[in-house]
Order: structure tokens, then C-alpha cells, then sequence
């Protein structure tokens, strides 16, 4: 360990927290540059305050190694910054399937919008805008609450699924029937002796056999 690493290593958190404050100027930069995209004022400033938290943990950490982050602090910043961007956190990490989480917005391809007209709008602020009625209708048909598959299409499914399940192994109809149980993927790994991933990889391959065999299936009535 050199000289510089003894150092570090043996600063108490008062001091460290004067070093990390020198650096904090160039941290900002990098920091308002990375996120300069983010158009909304109030989550680009949590991104950054994220990213604040993140470089001071991992200061802190690489420290107590006797690793001095003043030499990379370029570095340090870039992996601060990408890893908020990826959903990382100070303290734990956004959910991917959260739909208010932006990384799930960003890897599903969606994003939230509010209601731009309320179902409960006055006569005078429906028909003052042009199309204010039409709007509204398509607001409430979206927002009405169809939980009734039809008929013709629960009677297709009924008589296409015990089909398609005839053309699959045994052991493949009991996990697809574990699956439709909605059993979580390590409850299906442990039962059935495989990784997750390989449950994962079989969530996939069931469903594209399934989409074949639908598609297949008019052909084969004609």
C-alpha cells in the first residue's frame, strides 16, 4: 500500500466529507451534463441528488480500501450516472415491472401522460375547446371496465388450449400448468430441479409455440 492509499484509508468521515466536498464541483458537472436531457426540472434534480448518494457510498467504500476516488473522479461520476440511469438507487433499486418506474417506461417503450380531460368537466369547459365532446367520450370508452371475455373467443380458447397442450410432453403440461397458477419462477426452478433462467427461457419458448399454434389453426379449419 503507498503512501497516498495509507492516507485515504486512514481519514476519519469528517475528513473524508471535506474531501468529497472538494470534488463535488466536478461531480455536479459531469452530473448536470449527464442528465441535461431529462426535461422534467423536478426528476433531473432527483437524478442527480441520486447520483450525489451514489459517488459518496462508493467514496466512501472505495476509502475504507485505501483507493482514492480523487484520481478517477471522471470515472466515478460516469458509473454514478449510468447506474441511476439503469434504475440503481442509494438505497435499493427501482422495480422493473413498476410502470411509474422510468426504467421500466424506457425498456418497455411506454410512458405516462395525465388525463388531459377529466370526465367530470363542466358544459362550459367541454364544449369551449374544439372536440372537447369527442375527447371525452374516447376518455370514458378507455377508462369503462370490460373484465367479460366474449363468448366466441372464451369457447375458441376452451377448445384450442387442451389442443395445443395434447401437442406438449407431460412434464411440459405440468409446468405450463404451474405457470397459469401464476407460481413464481424460483418456486418452478426448485419444483422442477432447473435454474430461473431456464424457466424464464421456457416462459418464451411456450408462448411462441402457443402464438404457432393459433396461427396455424384457421389455416387448418379452411
Amino acid at each position: 500500500m503507498n503512501k497516498s492509499a495509507q492516507s485515504i484509508a486512514q481519514l476519519s468521515l469528517p475528513q473524508l466529507q471535506d474531501t468529497f466536498l472538494a470534488m463535488q464541483p466536478r461531480l455536479m458537472k459531469h452530473a448536470r451534463f449527464f442528465f441535461r436531457g431529462i426535461r422534467c426540472r423536478q426528476r433531473r434534480d432527483d437524478c442527480i441528488a441520486e447520483m450525489m448518494g451514489l459517488c459518496w457510498k462508493w467514496f466512501v467504500s472505495l476509502a475504507r480500501r485505501g483507493k482514492d476516488a480523487r484520481h478517477f473522479v471522471s470515472a466515478l461520476a460516469s458509473y454514478a450516472a449510468r447506474a441511476v440511469q439503469s434504475g440503481r438507487r442509494v438505497a435499493g433499486q427501482l422495480k422493473y415491472r413498476d410502470v411509474f418506474s422510468s426504467t421500466a417506461q424506457r425498456h418497455q417503450g411506454f410512458r405516462l401522460e395525465t388525463l388531459r380531460l377529466s370526465i367530470r368537466t363542466t358544459y362550459e369547459e367541454l364544449y369551449a375547446s374544439v372536440g372537447g365532446q369527442r375527447q371525452s367520450d374516447v376518455l370514458e370508452e378507455r377508462l369503462h371496465d370490460n373484465r367479460q371475455t366474449p363468448v366466441p373467443d372464451q369457447v375458441a380458447f376452451r377448445c384450442d388450449f387442451p389442443a395445443w397442450l395434447r401437442t406438449r410432453s407431460e412434464r411440459d403440461r405440468r409446468i405450463i400448468e404451474d405457470m397459469a397458477r401464476d407460481e413464481r419462477t424460483s418456486v418452478l426452478a426448485r419444483k422442477y430441479r432447473v435454474c430461473p433462467g431456464r424457466i424464464s427461457q421456457l416462459r418464451r419458448d411456450y408462448q411462441a409455440d402457443w402464438q404457432r399454434f393459433c396461427d396455424a389453426i384457421p389455416a387448418q379449419r379452411t
